[in-house]
């Protein structure tokens, strides 16, 4: 698949997979505006400035969940790879965009410049892997993503996944970037797919994935799911 990332004068660039990121402009945190925009209609504003601010609340609570070595998949900046490695755990992100393993090394996390479908180090040795931030979306389908996850954790280990709240179900699809600069100019992204899913979709799903829904909590009108590899 093509994927598509702002360049430094404002206009898409197109790259071939393993490329740059398509997220690769909401990372560089200039002014302006970042949205995802679904081929539903839905538009969802891309939260640049938490991703880049300390840790909120939320990621205190996931990182409660944790208790051993964690795999951070798309770790973006690296605010919660931070925040585990801070907690004392063994914390690695993993993220496809470059540019975003510099940042998150920058803030003194450890990152690698990897896709979560191709080899990983510890396959099959992580007590923990998060999906956090929409990234459940990954590839556009989460049965494939989970079941990816759940050869990366051991037995009795756990997937913590961000999920939308009660309602929207699973939903698979397109998707485009789309960014306004300060001066109102608006650059697209080429398409690729994307997915969601939600507190209640997410126990079929997990079951399809080989695993079980431990937990579905609430922080801060976030939802997110806790989900087991049977021992």
């Amino acid at each position: 698949m093509t994927l598509h990332a702002l360049g430094t004068d404002g206009r898409w660039a197109a790259a071939a997979g393993g490329g740059e990121d398509v997220f690769a402009a909401a990372l560089e945190a200039q002014p302006g505006a970042h949205w995802l925009v679904q081929d539903d209609g839905r538009r969802s504003v891309l939260p640049v400035r938490r991703w880049h601010g300390p840790p909120e609340p939320a990621t205190a609570a996931v990182v409660a969940r944790c208790a051993g070595p964690t795999l951070d998949i798309g770790c973006g900046p690296g605010r919660l790879t931070l925040a585990l490695a801070r907690a004392g755990h063994a914390a690695v992100g993993v993220d496809v965009s470059a540019h975003a393993v510099r940042l998150t090394r920058a803030r003194g996390a450890v990152a690698l410049h990897r896709d979560v479908f191709g080899p990983l180090p510890g396959e099959g040795r992580w007590a923990h892997v998060l999906l956090i931030d929409g990234n459940i979306g990954i590839g556009g389908d989460p049965i494939l993503l989970l079941g990816r996850c759940r050869e990366l954790i051991r037995a009795g280990g756990s997937v913590v996944v961000e999920l939308e709240p009660p309602g929207p179900g699973l939903w698979r699809g397109q998707a485009r970037l789309a960014s306004r600069s300060p001066q109102g100019k608006v650059c697209r992204s080429g398409a690729f797919r994307w997915a969601r899913l939600d507190t209640v979709a997410v126990h079929d799903t997990a079951h399809a994935a080989g695993l079980a829904v431990r937990d579905t909590f609430e922080v801060g009108r976030r939802w997110f799911g806790e989900l087991v590899r049977p021992l």
